[in-house]
């Protein structure tokens, strides 16, 4: 049992209790809750982005879709349903402007040369950037999550699209962006999200600093090098 089922379970008792004179006990109370990852879906590293990449070539499906989260922040159920329609020119400038339909917020981007060139490679009649194979028809959010969950499998790496958001995100405040900068490539209704990434940024950036004061990520002596062996 989930903790979150274990609460709305427990919820559940209570309201038979109160409401429809149930006067038996509340089991869901006594279950065991289970331990969270408090940090949530993994963030990709680099390596597995590579990796990923190397995996997937150019002008597959999966390689544009990895492309597409990581450089735009698009979510999931957006990116199911992302297109043409969703592209303009705009000063010589190719960008993707759509309305996040979690939170209504909308994310108006530049498309980079490497997603540009994946979706310049698809057929011309292609309005929908990421389709079933074989026809025109968008993924369902779900089955579209499985099926990349597959193509992650190939590349021998555990990653979501969430997770390649977060990725990016990451990559931004380690680039310096504010945090209005990452909530904007987030779709996000606030900073306090893009907060996090910026602060742990921060934090690397600052023991990086602290060590090279102290003349620890300096190269080390020769005889030093038996620690390593």
């Amino acid at each position: 049992m989930g903790n979150a089922e274990k609460k709305k379970l427990s919820m559940l008792y209570n309201f038979a209790a109160k409401k429809l004179g149930y006067e038996g006990g509340n089991p869901a109370r006594s279950a065991d809750r289970l331990k969270e990852n408090k940090a949530g879906y993994h963030t990709w590293t680099e390596a597995e982005i590579q990796r990923f990449l190397a995996r997937h070539g150019g002008g597959s499906k999966a390689r544009l879709a990895l492309l597409l989260a990581l450089n735009t922040g698009i979510a999931r159920q957006d990116l199911c349903g992302a297109g043409r329609h969703m592209l303009s020119l705009r000063n010589g400038q190719l960008r993707i402007a759509y309305a996040r339909g979690k939170t209504g917020v909308g994310a108006d981007l530049p498309v980079f040369p490497e997603p540009a060139i994946e979706i310049d490679a698809l057929p011309a009649e292609q309005r929908i950037f990421l389709t079933k194979s074989g026809s025109q028809e968008p993924y369902k959010v779900t089955s579209f999550g499985n099926w990349f969950k597959d193509r992650c499998a190939e590349a021998d790496v555990h990653g979501s699209i969430h997770g390649l958001r977060k990725a990016g995100a990451t990559r931004l405040a380690e680039a310096g962006a504010t945090e209005n900068e990452i909530a904007s490539y987030l779709a996000h209704t606030d900073t306090s999200q893009a907060s996090i990434y910026t602060a742990r940024a921060n934090r690397s950036k600052l023991a990086d600093s602290r060590l090279e004061k102290l003349g620890i990520l300096s190269n080390f002596p020769q005889k030093s090098d038996r620690y390593w062996d």
